[in-house]
Order: C-alpha cells, then sequence, then structure tokens
C-alpha cells in the first residue's frame, strides 16, 4: 500500500481508506449503500489491515451513530494499528444545538465519538460541513482546544466552498490556531468540479484532498451501460439516495463509461479500479475512500493501487470526463499563460 502526506502536515495516510457508511444500515439511505454489523465489519477490517490499508472513515451521523460504534468495537485491540478520520457537524437529534460547528455542539460531539469509537483520541476529525450560522473564529478555536488537549491530532473539513476554506485557514493564520490539512470533498470521473478552485487552493495552501463517492454515487462500478437495463439491485434504485446525489445527465456518463471501458480492456482491470486509479493521480488526492458491502467489493477496491495508468490513458479519461467550467473559471481557462492548469 502506497503512503503519502496528509496535505501539509507529517501524518503519512494510505491512498486508499476503508468507509464505514455502509456499517449499520440505520435507515432508508444507509441500508442502500450496506448494512454491515459487527462481524462483518471486523472482517473488511482485518482484510484491509492485512492489504495495509489502515485508515477508516466514518461520521457520528452515519446510521445515528451506529457506525461509529461498530468500527469501534471491529478494532477492539489494535487502535495502535489503525487511524481513525470521523467527522461531525449534520443534525443528530432534536435539540437546539444537536446540530452545526458551534463549540457547544463540537464538544459534545467529540466526546460522543470517541465513547462510541472505545479510543481517547481521534486522528482527523473533520467539520462535515459548512456552517454559515456560526463564526469560523469559533469553530477553529475549538478545534484547536481539542488538538492541545490530545482528543484530536488533526483537523480537516468537508464539503466547503472554497471561500469557506480560505476563510477559515486565515482565522487559523490569524490567531495560531490548528489548520485544515485534509479536506474531504466529493472528487470523480463524472464529478470534477472540485478541479475549478478547491485543487489549486489545495495546493497553494497545502490542504489534501481527501475524496468521498470515488465512483460517482455509485454510477462508475460497470454496471451501468449505454444501451443496458439498469442493475437489479443499486443503491441508485433507492429515491432516498438519488434524492440526496448528484444530478448526472445519462449521456454524459456512458461516454465516460466508454472511455473506462476501453482503458479496461487495454489494461485488464475493472472499471472501479479505472476510476480509483485515475484519481490517484490527481494533485492534491491524498487518499480516496472506498465503501464495501462484502469481500468481494473491498478485494476489487484493493486492486486499484500498485499500479498507474499511463498519460495516454489519463488523458483519454481526461478528455471524455471534460465539462465546461462555470464562471469565472472558464473565463480563466482561455489564458493559460497566466492561469496554468494544477499540477
Amino acid at each position: 500500500m502506497e503512503f503519502r502526506k496528509l496535505g501539509r502536515s507529517g501524518l503519512n495516510v494510505p491512498v486508499l481508506s476503508l468507509g464505514t457508511g455502509t456499517f449499520g444500515g440505520g435507515n432508508e439511505f444507509f441500508r442502500a449503500w450496506g448494512s454491515s454489523g459487527v462481524a462483518e465489519a471486523t472482517q473488511l477490517v482485518d482484510i484491509s489491515l492485512d492489504a495495509g490499508l489502515n485508515m477508516f472513515d466514518t461520521a457520528d451521523g452515519y446510521s445515528n451513530g451506529a457506525a461509529e460504534e461498530i468500527l469501534g468495537k471491529a478494532i477492539h485491540g489494535r487502535r495502535n494499528r489503525v487511524i481513525i478520520s470521523t467527522k461531525a457537524g449534520f443534525r443528530t437529534g432534536e435539540e437546539p444545538n444537536a446540530v452545526g460547528s458551534s463549540r457547544q455542539h463540537l464538544l459534545e460531539a467529540v466526546e460522543g465519538s470517541l465513547r462510541r469509537l472505545q479510543t481517547d483520541y481521534i486522528d482527523l476529525f473533520q467539520i462535515h460541513t459548512f456552517d454559515a450560522m456560526t463564526p469560523a473564529e469559533e469553530t477553529l478555536a475549538t478545534l484547536d482546544e481539542l488538538v492541545r488537549s490530545g482528543k484530536i491530532r488533526y483537523i480537516g473539513c468537508s464539503n466547503f466552498s472554497g471561500w469557506h476554506l480560505m476563510k477559515s485557514l486565515a482565522v487559523s493564520d490569524r490567531y495560531g490556531y490548528s489548520r485544515y490539512v485534509a479536506h474531504q470533498a466529493y472528487y470523480s470521473l463524472v464529478g470534477r468540479d472540485y478541479e475549478w478552485e478547491l485543487m489549486p487552493l489545495g495546493i497553494e495552501e497545502g490542504v489534501g484532498a481527501v475524496v468521498w463517492s470515488p465512483l460517482g454515487w455509485g454510477r462508475l462500478t460497470g454496471k451501468l451501460r449505454r444501451g443496458a437495463p439498469p442493475p437489479a439491485v443499486s443503491r441508485l434504485q433507492s429515491q432516498a439516495v438519488v434524492d440526496k446525489g448528484p444530478v448526472i445527465a445519462d449521456e454524459y456518463l456512458y461516454r465516460v463509461v466508454d472511455a473506462i471501458d476501453e482503458v479496461a480492456k487495454e489494461t485488464g482491470k475493472s472499471v472501479p479500479q479505472i476510476a480509483l486509479n485515475w484519481l490517484l493521480q490527481r494533485p492534491t488526492v491524498a487518499n480516496v475512500i472506498v465503501g464495501a458491502r462484502n469481500e468481494e467489493q473491498l478485494r476489487q477496491n484493493l486492486g486499484a493501487v500498485g499500479w498507474h495508468l499511463t498519460a495516454e490513458q489519463v488523458a483519454k479519461l481526461d478528455a471524455a470526463s471534460a465539462v465546461t467550467p462555470a464562471y469565472p473559471y472558464w473565463h480563466q481557462r482561455t489564458n493559460p499563460e497566466r492561469n496554468p492548469p494544477p499540477v
């Protein structure tokens, strides 16, 4: 397993981590992704560790905390061997303060995660979504206090816009608070918006990408192809999943899948392996979160590392998945002399 630095930090992380959205199956949304209990989760952790994958991503909002509880039991007795990444920020209860990134909620959220995970520290703690109702100063002062107390070792954010992230980094620099070293972001061959602003920001400010949903919200599993009926079993059969995910035009999806199929034939790899390997060659990407309902899916995902697409194959995938960026990014790209693409 290859390891990379997480942003501008000293922490080495594997290029793949195992997401625990499939643990628990606490409601319709998460049941569509998976519903692994402790025994199956423990098996997946065992396989991951044997392959050198020692980072596991979760959140207090995954199946109402059940994912954290199951992960805590699955890693019991080997905490020193793993890197735990968790998140908070989405609503977790009916109380007025059971949401967001206020001091009140973050202190309660971290204590809850520590209890469910059966640990006394979190390696990477991330703000799950931007909270426009709480001053960035309050959020970052609280996170800095948690880092200094030893309950958190590194901090990150998730689903921030460019200005959200840059404002937060500026606050940290102004007051000497701990900085975000990771941004957990949606990025895939059928979702390249991350490249427009967040990628250049990550390069400039030393923020590593931890990629979620690298298979385009389940569309790059190899089961969706032009002219073929949709699979009988798929998370995309759940309206709860479809409603919360990105909208992707069928023709665009099929164009990308056609290109992936061509590269798959050249390499002897699967569609998901091609999509994951492409991400691992992108600037700023430190880690890609993979999910797995079972051992077969996990082993397939692990096969995405240890080899590289050629420059020609990357170019073919780039061309098939290219879209016109939103303004002002399309305008800036007309002047590559002063606005070169990220490398």
